[in-house]
């Protein structure tokens, strides 16, 4: 077993995490990520987990049964439509992931999308390609599975909690507000073309969203 990366060993490694593998640069590689001759995909995700997750309640990063919370990983975007194109997690592991994905806490990573393999399969719904620099984990006791063409998308219930992250640490609200200004416009584009009812549903789903987000 590979040794962690100097920059998340200060972050405490979930016990159900402990029995992921670690890539060469030192960190641990998911459950639903694939391995591609020989090497993990990060970008990219493993079809038969997926179902598994759906099927059976397991945990998203580790891959362990769930219990009565679970915790989505989602963007500020996605507590607006309530919607995610990944299965909960724990919170511990979602929690870790928070901290210490290097996409996740590091507000100007950007995907990388050369080279991506064609066996790697995409998540379902409509993608928004950007780092939207804080992360949500919203636990709750619920969610409902919706069938697309492309896959499954969860649509998460009512929250018991929402903690925002940024930079690995709690996010500031001002932190948040500058992550939803950027991403709104791009759900209201979406919605201008869908007409007049549309915009004013996602308006409701915006002050509904904001009254998630924590005072100073």
């Amino acid at each position: 077993m590979r040794e962690l990366n100097e920059k998340i060993l200060h972050i405490e490694l979930p016990d159900k995490m402990r029995r992921l593998p670690i890539d060469e640069r030192g960190f641990p590689v998911p459950k639903f990520v694939p391995w591609i001759d020989g090497k993990p995909e990060f970008r990219g995700f493993d079809p038969d987990h997926m179902r598994t997750c759906v099927r059976l309640k397991r945990c998203w990063l580790c891959g362990a049964p769930l219990g009565v919370n679970m915790t989505f990983v989602i963007g500020p975007m996605c507590a607006v439509n309530r919607n995610s194109a990944e299965p909960p997690c724990h919170h511990s592991c979602a929690e870790y992931a928070a901290k210490a994905c290097p996409f996740l806490s590091q507000p100007r990573a950007r995907r990388n999308e050369k080279g991506l393999p064609e066996q790697r399969a995409d998540p379902a719904g409509i993608m928004i390609k950007r780092n939207p620099g804080v992360t949500l984990l919203w636990t709750t006791k619920s969610y409902r599975v919706i069938n697309t063409k492309t896959g499954p998308l969860f649509t998460v219930g009512d929250p018991e909690q929402v903690e925002y992250f940024c930079e690995g640490r709690k996010a500031k609200r001002d932190e948040i507000m500058a992550s939803i200004k950027s991403g709104l416009p791009i759900l209201q584009d979406m919605a201008k073309k869908d007409g007049p009812e549309a915009e004013d549903v996602l308006a409701g789903m915006v002050e509904r969203a904001m009254k998630l987000v924590p005072a100073e």
